[in-house]
């Protein structure tokens, strides 16, 4: 379904480790036409990059080239769900200075006329102004599954405990950091997608997208 060029739409999706927030942000993307950015992905590669070339002290400089440079096709080839990145992907997201350089690049690509984004503080703090907010929510027990079977695609020895004690600590991080908690933004919508397929889920979603157009743009879409 192509959306009509007169109708903007922007929408913010946020949600914990494994909560389904990255599937359902696809699925409504590719339905809709929108573009789409997952804000998680430009954490990973920040990450990636530092682990990668030992700066692990966060230079100034370093930062501000890598994050101007970034190409959203180098990030997606990037191996990126290693427990390594996870853990230093959650602790430079709570580095003011990090934030600020990625939010800049959030905000600009939210610019563009019918997108989606997705992370942990998209509804609350890149977009607070967005269309419709989403907040996926799901059991620890299901969000561990879902990255188990990610992580095992590039890590064999990985074990499903392993993955579980990491989304609990990312999530408590996220939860209680200082700059950008993550919580539902105000009106969001609470997407539960704990007992959902991927049909079911872009059922679920596509209701909830188009009555927010309905609702502000009538039946004529």
């Amino acid at each position: 379904m192509r959306l009509n060029k007169k109708i903007k739409l922007l929408i913010a999706a946020d949600g914990g480790a494994g909560s389904g927030k990255t599937t359902g942000s696809k699925l409504i993307a590719k339905k809709y036409n929108l573009k789409l950015l997952s804000s998680g992905l430009l954490y990973r590669y920040v990450a990636y990059k530092l682990l990668r070339t030992k700066k692990i002290k966060l230079k100034n400089y370093y930062l501000k080239r890598l994050t101007k440079n970034i190409n959203l096709n180098d990030v997606k080839k990037e191996k990126l769900y290693s427990i390594d990145v996870t853990e230093l992907a959650s602790k430079i997201a709570k580095i003011k200075m990090v934030r600020n350089l990625l939010k800049n690049y959030q905000k600009k690509f939210a610019k563009n006329r019918h997108v989606i984004i997705e992370g942990r503080d998209i509804g609350t703090v890149i977009v607070p102004h967005a269309d419709l907010k989403l907040f996926f929510v799901c059991p620890l027990n299901v969000k561990a599954k879902r990255r188990f079977k990610e992580y095992r695609k590039t890590n064999k020895g990985i074990t499903l405990n392993e993955v579980k004690k990491s989304i609990k600590l990312r999530d408590l991080v996220d939860k209680k950091r200082k700059i950008s908690p993550l919580r539902p933004a105000k009106g969001a919508v609470t997407v539960d997608t704990s007992k959902v397929n991927k049909k079911q889920m872009l059922i679920k979603l596509s209701k909830i997208v188009e009555d927010k157009l309905k609702e502000k743009y009538g039946r004529n879409l």
